[in-house]
């Protein structure tokens, strides 16, 4: 059945026939929204986004035709049902050649108007479900091919494919680069408000003055400079998805706004009065790991709570060697194309050089530093095309930075897990400094001893500023 509440819009310059079309629909449970010239459907349509269209082909000083085709480029799914006189049959059917779903001959009849409409928005919902499903395994497989085929990614996945189908806002964490506005995207695709728009909003590259207006919206006059009306991302992206990028990075002001917003699902545009409807699912994201964003001063606690109904964690690139080979190969293919090049691949200490490098910036760093190699090399991408000796190595998460002061410090009022951390990283640091002095330096050889392979205990050296060639 369709659904109730299904958005109809009419367009007649005579009221009297809107009038008795609206009471058609409010009886049957549908929304029927009105207007009345063609300039104000199209606006209508943008705004409202209804579901179907019923139009007079010959309205009063308008063209039926013409709002037809505007509300097509608007929404190409939209079923348009024209309204006509007997004596234009010939121009309905038409018409209908030219996009119209059906038509409603006068008198109108109050059984066959509504069998017209719910007939139309069955077909508009089974042809939704139906590219839903198609999308569904399209965007999975995207989402795979963009970030990897390691068991982390088929975790994370999971819980994308778990929580889309719910109107649950969705808490995404992951450090810069790591992929989170990909996350965010296959949500949305894979939700049933797919066909809706999908808006983003990085909150920390919008000054704090600019902010509200560029999510509410602002009406004219409403500060010096605001010389019309501006629609928000909130009523751009109505029935649709809002991802806000960096969250922890929007003003405490703008965050009360926003809470409200969350609560009350309506907004008010900046120096408005009239509430406006906002259906609309968040989506967030932070750089933070959970605990620091939970303990930060920066985000409010409220909000906190109320955007973290579901988490999703994005690791990081250091944690998922097999996507980083997977990822830098399918950089060099793309950058091939680009370049007009054919760069086979990677030599093998090409290879430990990445596998060893700890990546703060993620896939987005590594997407550069693919595509510099590809352009220098001319075969094969070897360690100096890499150029990997001229980025400095920045530890990403510094309660896992070590130095030797770290193993005998006092906990200081550090919190319990830091705490934890630090020892066990210490710990390990020793245990592979104690194994390389026992094995001479020999990596194979003290990778066996610890029941690691080659590939972790090249990595850890790396990150523990080990060598495996001196006495620690």
């Amino acid at each position: 059945m369709t659904p109730v509440a299904s958005k109809i819009l009419i367009v007649d310059g005579q009221k009297e026939i809107c009038a008795v079309l609206s009471e058609y629909m409010q009886h049957e449970g549908l929304t029927p929204v009105v207007a009345h010239s063609e300039e104000a459907a199209l606006e209508k349509i943008r705004s409202e986004q209804p579901d179907a269209l019923i139009v007079d082909l010959r309205p009063p000083d308008m063209d039926g035709m013409q709002i037809m085709k505007g509300a097509k480029a608007l929404d190409e799914d939209l079923p348009v049902i024209l309204i006509t006189g007997y004596p234009e049959i010939r121009g309905a059917v038409a018409a209908m050649r030219a996009g119209a779903h059906d038509y409603l001959a006068k008198p109108l009849k109050h059984h066959e108007v509504l069998r017209v409409i719910f007939r139309a928005l069955n077909e508009r919902a089974l042809k939704r479900k139906l590219r839903r499903l198609s999308s569904q395994i399209q965007d999975e497989s995207s989402l795979r091919e963009t970030m990897g085929p390691s068991d982390a990614v088929s975790r994370l996945i999971a819980d994308v494919g778990r929580v889309a189908k719910t109107n649950f806002s969705v808490l995404i964490l992951g450090e810069t680069g790591s992929g989170k506005e990909l996350v965010a995207h296959a949500i949305h695709q894979l939700s049933p408000r797919c066909e809706a728009p999908f808006m983003a909003v990085d909150c920390g590259a919008i000054p704090e003055t600019l902010l509200e207006s560029e999510l509410f919206g602002h009406e004219k006059g409403a500060y010096t400079g605001a010389d019309k009306q501006k629609i928000g991302k909130f009523e751009m992206a109505r029935g649709g998805t809002l991802f806000l990028d960096e969250i922890s990075n929007m003003p405490l002001g703008s965050q009360a706004k926003l809470l409200r917003v969350l609560q009350e699902k309506t907004i008010y545009r900046v120096g408005g009065t009239q509430p406006v409807s906002a259906d609309v699912r968040v989506l967030a994201a932070s750089n933070h790991n959970l605990q620091r964003l939970e303990e930060s001063d920066s985000l409010r606690r409220d909000v906190y709570f109320r955007l973290n109904e579901f988490t999703i964690w994005v690791p990081p690139l250091r944690e998922r060697q097999e996507d980083l080979l997977y990822l830098a190969k399918r950089f060099v293919d793309r950058t091939n194309l680009e370049l007009q090049k054919t760069v086979k691949s990677f030599t093998q200490p090409a290879v430990d050089v990445l596998l060893a490098y700890n990546w703060p910036g993620n896939v987005r760093q590594l997407r550069s530093v693919i595509r510099r190699a590809v352009l220098l090399a001319d075969d094969m991408i070897a360690e100096q095309h890499l150029g990997m000796e001229q980025v400095s190595y920045q530890p990403v998460l510094p309660c896992l930075a070590v130095n030797q002061e770290t193993h005998d410090s006092s906990p200081g009022g550090l919190p319990l897990k830091e705490i934890k951390n630090r020892k066990i990283v210490a710990m390990e640091r020793e245990i592979i400094a104690q194994v390389l002095r026992e094995t001479a330096g020999n990596k194979a050889k003290a990778a066996r001893v610890l029941h690691i392979d080659y590939k972790t205990i090249h990595s850890k050296i790396r990150q523990y500023g080990l060598s495996a060639g001196r006495k620690e």
